[in-house]
């Protein structure tokens, strides 16, 4: 049979779609929306007049750089998520992306990303370059030997809050300090409900990311500690201590009560200690740093 004009034409754009999913998987395009998400609202709060060219620049220099740093912690891993179910599927282990392809790709991301956070300031591209070295050569190597792992990412997890003030006022004070201590603290209860739920996931691959080694009631305990001080964190802008970020009285209520939403599921964590409890735990911090960030923005703006 002749092949036809219409049957290349599709072969070719089965291709591209193809590698597009390939590469928002590579990069984690959901997850990188969110990190992008928080920049944006750090950038948020310290302006009063939004410069939509910083803006854009943040968008796009923020995804690039979470974008790079999944690509590189990818190409690392790529043996070792083929051994988990959850990860088997991601195009390196699959064999849908070859490590010529991904690493170009990561570096391609890599540049772009510092090049256009450096065209906000310089110290928002430094930030941006040690949330890509902590992550890909502390973090992802540390994630087989030991469980401080999990404290060592928390720092990049923590960096894209307060980069968007960085990105809108060029400096690093106690403002941006505190919005990085609430992303810090709160990726504990977050990052080891993950980790309870697919424990024997990812003890396939070595990785040790509970505290205890064991989803029991001392990694439990640990939950419900990092929690309590993440709600704490949170409401220091509602005193007078937090220079230029500040929060209202209605606006502490409320993540008083977001906060009391998530302590909840921690104790349930702590008493039921199961996969559910971890499963639904791991929901309610999304929605957690998601409404903060949210009641922030909006009660800074009202």
């Amino acid at each position: 049979m002749t092949k036809t004009h219409l049957d290349s034409t599709t072969v070719k754009s089965i291709s591209f779609t193809a590698f597009v999913s390939d590469f928002l998987q590579l990069t984690k395009f959901r997850l990188a929306l969110s990190v992008v998400f928080s920049s944006v609202a750090g950038y948020l709060l310290a302006v009063d007049q939004v410069e939509t060219k910083i803006l854009m620049e943040l968008f796009i220099g923020g995804f690039a750089v979470v974008g790079a740093s999944n690509a590189i912690n990818q190409l690392i891993e790529k043996d070792l998520d083929a051994l988990m179910n959850r990860t088997k599927n991601r195009p390196l282990p699959k064999g849908h992306m070859s490590v010529l392809v991904a690493a170009i790709i990561a570096t391609v991301l890599t540049i772009l990303g510092i090049m256009v956070l450096y065209a906000i300031n310089i110290k928002t591209a430094l930030f941006g370059l040690l949330s890509i070295f902590i992550y890909t050569c502390i973090y992802t190597p540390l994630k087989t030997i030991s469980p401080l792992a999990v404290f060592v990412g928390a720092f990049p997890g923590a960096i894209p809050f307060m980069l968007g003030w960085v990105a809108a006022t060029g400096n690093f004070g106690v403002e941006p300090g505190i919005l990085f201590m609430v992303q810090f603290f709160w990726q504990f209860p977050h990052f080891w409900a993950i980790g309870w739920m697919l424990d024997d996931d990812y003890k396939k691959a070595g990785f040790k990311m509970l505290p205890s080694g064991n989803p029991d009631r001392l990694t439990a305990f640990q939950i419900v500690f990092y929690t309590l001080w993440t709600i704490i964190i949170s409401l220091l802008p509602a005193t007078s201590f937090t220079g230029n970020l500040h929060l209202s009285f209605p606006g502490a209520i409320l993540i008083l009560i977001i906060g009391l939403y998530l302590l909840y599921y921690a104790i349930k964590l702590m008493q039921l200690k199961t996969k559910d409890a971890a499963k639904k735990l791991m929901f309610a911090s999304i929605g957690y740093i998601t409404l903060l960030q949210l009641i922030y923005v909006i009660d800074k703006f009202i």
